[in-house]
């Protein structure tokens, strides 16, 4: 029998593990840039074309290399931070593995200029496909600048499968972003087609989230700070009132780098318990510093999953330090400001800590219409029950389309709702009576339903109506939602938003739509991008509902809007209007039907 297990070669070896390296072009920013803060750079710039397909490139200050530095570094498991196994127990860089460079070079088109301080000239290697094309003596500046050029070049079936330029370009700018918060006594900037997306120059922690996040934080934050023998806790949590609906502003960092941790966010959000409903999540920034032997971040290629030795005094501290710090800010109940019993206690073996299960996420929220066939019929005979006809608790939920006995018509219909009495109930329901009873609708349900069927059919014609502010008004957005903002530009002009882009991250809004002209530009702005972030589809009509169920979150009624009858009967009269009025875009019921008989029951009749 002939053999057939063979070495591969190596630039096909490279290719395989540059795989779990490099998912996308955030994971080259991520390693290119965790280098340079390891190579002690003052000042780190990004400069990146097409989301990273085109050019990823990191210019810094740091140390720089030697010419055999500079060629020897791409080989695999080549590493300046570790030099035995041992060394795992005390590491504080971000790398040590020695596997970016290589996995990096084995699929994209790179070149690097570099020169140590010392050096009066620098060095040039150019490197494709895991083979060094050129290697020269060159002029330039003190640092190292590196260019990562057509990324999967010669793995075509991975550059297929790259997301839309706005979804890899909002993963580029969250790799920065957690770099550039761990580190705010380095400066950083970044370029995206020449246009500035952030400058931030170096300083302090707070200064650092300001930057990233925006001005409107300044106000929002709660600072934390405890420290212990075995770890340190500093950095912000962000007020229960400004928590949002949707994740995406919650950050750890050990010894200076980011990590995911359920276990961890549990016991922050155990901090906020009965400060915040369960569907909501407050922002925090948590650094946490301890002795790197207590700690094994040698767990996944991308070093976000950390193994604590003592993970129940960390998640004990880091409890205490949030609740302590909401407590002196007299956001949660607080008698006593001396250290916590749980950290006190933290060193005692921790008994009176549970094991907590780690915090499943929500599946992925869409509504029950989407992609369905709308069917409207049957919606009149709501208002021409049977005197005798069964009627469903008002518990139960209602079914997709009611089977009454007969439908009344149209016209029959609009004379009734016309004449019959309406009144709201404590600014939340509007009550109408029926022929065998009354119905009752949820009126921020019934306007949702209204705005998603609007905007859907605005979308779909490609423009709706808008109205001219009188005084048009600016807003200064952060990285992320100003990308996101200019990806979907077309269907919010489509929705009757006047927008026009300034230089930087400025909007100017000249106009609102007009079912929302009454609504302050910035908060609407804000909410849509917010409830937009997690729901982005690829596919048109997926993005079309997406943006539509934001607008009708964003724009409904409120809990406590008080109407007079003239809009109650407008609201009654556009809710049976709709396709499908019987449930709002998230799949919830509408109205809910009592009867006579149900009533007369109740009574002991």
């Amino acid at each position: 029998m002939s053999d057939i297990i063979r070495l591969l070669p190596d630039h096909v070896a490279n290719q395989i593990a540059a795989g779990e390296v490099v998912q996308r072009p955030a994971s080259v920013v991520k390693e290119l840039l965790e280098n340079s803060v390891d190579a002690g750079a003052t000042r780190i710039t990004l400069v990146v074309k097409d989301a990273g397909r085109t050019l990823i490139q990191v210019i810094d200050d740091g140390r720089g290399m030697g010419p055999a530095d500079a060629r020897m570094c791409w080989e695999r498991h080549a590493t300046s931070k570790i030099t035995q196994a041992d060394d795992l127990q005390a590491i504080r860089t971000k790398g040590f593995r020695g596997e970016a460079l290589a996995s990096i070079a084995a699929i994209a088109q790179v070149e690097l200029r570099t020169r140590p301080a010392e050096d009066e000239l620098g060095t040039r290697v150019v490197i494709e496909g895991s083979r060094v094309k050129l290697q020269e003596t060159v002029a330039c500046a003190e640092g190292s600048s590196l260019s990562v050029r057509n990324l999967f070049f010669n793995v075509p079936a991975r550059r297929q499968f790259l997301k839309s330029d706005s979804v890899e370009l909002k993963h580029v700018i969250d790799e920065f972003q957690r770099v550039a918060l761990a580190h705010p006594e380095i400066a950083f900037d970044l370029l995206h087609n020449d246009n500035e997306i952030h400058r931030m120059p170096a300083g302090q922690e707070r200064q650092r989230i300001v930057h990233v996040f925006g001005r409107k934080y300044e106000e929002r934050l709660v600072p934390v700070e405890e420290a212990t023998d075995f770890v340190s806790v500093q950095g912000f949590v962000g007020k229960p009132e400004f928590a949002k609906r949707t994740r995406g502003e919650q950050f750890f960092f050990v010894n200076r780098r980011f990590i995911r941790s359920n276990y961890l966010e549990h016991a922050v959000r155990k901090a906020y318990n009965e400060l915040l409903a369960r569907d909501n999540y407050p922002s925090w920034f948590l650094f946490l510093e301890l002795d790197p032997a207590q700690i094994d971040i040698n767990i996944h290629p991308t070093k976000t999953e950390i193994k604590f030795r003592d993970d129940r005094t960390v998640y004990a501290i880091v409890h205490a330090a949030v609740r302590r710090a909401l407590g002196r800010h007299n956001l949660t109940p607080s008698l006593d400001f001396e250290p916590e019993p749980a950290i006190m206690s933290a060193f005692a073996g921790m008994p009176s800590v549970p094991t907590v299960a780690p915090i499943t996420p929500a599946p992925v929220w869409r509504p029950n219409d989407i992609g369905q066939a709308p069917n409207p019929s049957g919606w009149q005979r709501l208002f021409d029950l049977p005197d005798q006809a069964p009627v469903k608790q008002h518990n139960e939920q209602l079914p997709g389309t009611p089977t009454p006995d007969r439908i009344v018509p149209m016209r029959e219909l609009d004379e009734r709702i016309g004449t019959r009495a309406v009144f709201q109930l404590h600014g939340r329901y509007i009550m109408a009576q029926l022929k065998s009873g009354f119905v009752v609708v949820d009126q921020q349900r019934a306007h949702e339903r209204i705005v998603y069927e609007s905007a859907l059919r605005t979308l779909e014609r490609g423009s709706g109506p808008s109205q001219a502010l009188l005084f048009p008004v600016t807003l200064e957005l952060n990285a992320a939602d100003h990308a996101l903002l200019l990806a979907i530009m077309p269907e919010l002009r489509a929705l009757g938003f006047d927008l026009e882009p300034l230089s930087g991250r400025s909007i100017v809004v000249n106009g609102m739509p007009a079912e929302g002209a009454n609504d302050d530009a910035g908060r609407l702005l804000d909410q849509l991008l917010e409830q937009v972030k997690n729901e982005r589809g690829a596919l048109k009509a997926e993005r079309h509902a997406t943006l539509a169920r934001s607008m009708a979150r964003s724009m409904a009624h409120s809990h406590g809007s008080m109407l007079n009858e003239a809009g109650m009967h407008d609201l009654i009269d556009r809710l049976f209007g709709c396709e499908m009025p019987y449930f709002s875009p998230g799949g919830k019921p509408v109205l809910i039907t009592y009867g006579l008989k149900e009533l007369d029951e109740r009574f002991e009749r």
